[in-house]
């Protein structure tokens, strides 16, 4: 295109800007690229630097002064935003001996995964469920819930919401409580017996598409993968890997966030892989190392890393690897979006 051109179509884009309008053709490329492309980068925190300077939050000011004593885990690719992929949020919780954080609900639905602690809790509408490592605690959308600690322990877990999404959305709510704790009337436990058993009451009604079983005991996510490793059948790509289910109907727990647990045996590696769900890692037991693109990230107990949208990656285990993982696959599922690639590079 020669220069004259090229000055009347920029003097014709300052005129339609006035009304603004934009030409697609400047931005099309922009806009409808070739392949997914995201500012988030490939990071990894360690647990053993996050830590020691959390517990020193804690003795600066209290859970209920800070209402959720929490530090962000954000993605260097999109510093100030608060975000660990394009669309969701991670963070690490503390809550120390004795303490309540204050009950509140809001748009954004959220789990915890347990890192460390036993005998705190987190309680949803009332069911008080009890904290154990490797555990996963949801809270749908809109319920009440507070979270407490009747141990004589700090604990950690880690914090997964859907915060960009709703965000994105414009439809954020968020209300407190008029108590610190909502009235805790349901036992521990009392979900996951009357609907994660394979059975459910007769008269029981959907309200929520978010799963009605409150807490997914690690206890009970390890003893499948360990049926599953004595079956074999490992898969290339994940080795031997679960999604936490609605067991209303069999989708994922929550409708905007995936929740998985992989096995990696001992020195099993993984075949290449990449899909289009940015997903977020945390190291449940053992040690190991994964290869995204080019960088290599080593981890332990308690870590947590993060591989962007289509970026090709391996797993590979040191000892034997449990990893728990979540990302935005219901949702992109929902949109026929989602896709994958399990070819070699």
């Amino acid at each position: 295109m020669d220069e004259a051109r090229k000055a009347e179509l920029a003097n014709y884009s300052d005129k339609i800007g006035e009304g603004n309008l934009v030409p697609l053709w400047d931005r099309l490329r922009s806009l409808v690229t070739p392949e997914p492309k995201s500012p988030c980068q490939p990071h990894l925190w360690r647990y053993d630097a996050i830590r020691p300077v959390l517990l020193e939050a804690g003795t600066l000011l209290t859970a209920k002064e800070a209402e959720r004593r929490v530090l962000i885990l954000e993605n260097p690719g999109m510093p100030g935003e608060s975000k660990i992929t394009t669309s969701l949020y991670a963070g690490i919780q503390l809550i120390m001996p004795g303490e309540i954080a204050p009950a509140h609900k809001h748009s954004q639905a959220a789990f915890r995964f347990i890192i460390e602690g036993n005998g705190a809790y987190t309680a949803v509408d009332g069911e008080k469920s009890y904290m154990s490592k490797g555990d996963l605690i949801l809270t749908p959308s809109g319920r009440w819930h507070d979270h407490g600690n009747e141990s004589d322990e700090p604990t950690f877990w880690l914090d997964g919401l859907d915060i960009p999404i709703v965000q994105f959305l414009d439809a954020s709510f968020f209300e407190h409580h008029s108590d610190d704790e909502h009235p805790h009337v349901i036992e521990d436990g009392d979900s996951v017996a009357m609907y994660g058993s394979g059975m459910m009451p007769v008269d029981f009604e959907v309200q929520s598409p978010t799963s009605p079983v409150v807490k997914y005991p690690y206890e009970r996510t390890r003893a499948t993968l360990n049926k599953m490793k004595k079956a074999g059948n490992l898969d290339p790509c994940h080795g031997l890997k679960l999604m936490y289910v609605n067991p209303v109907d069999g989708k994922s727990a929550m409708p905007t966030m995936g929740a998985f647990m992989q096995l990696l045996p001992s020195g099993f590696e993984t075949s290449s892989y990449r899909s289009t769900d940015a997903t977020v890692y945390s190291v449940v037991e053992g040690r190991g190392k994964t290869k995204v693109g080019e960088r290599v990230f080593e981890w332990g107990p308690n870590d947590t890393f993060v591989v962007p949208s289509w970026h090709h990656h391996q797993h590979f285990a040191g000892d034997e690897c449990v990893l728990f993982s979540y990302s935005d696959r219901p949702v992109q599922q929902a949109l026929g979006l989602w896709r994958e690639d399990r070819g070699n590079r």
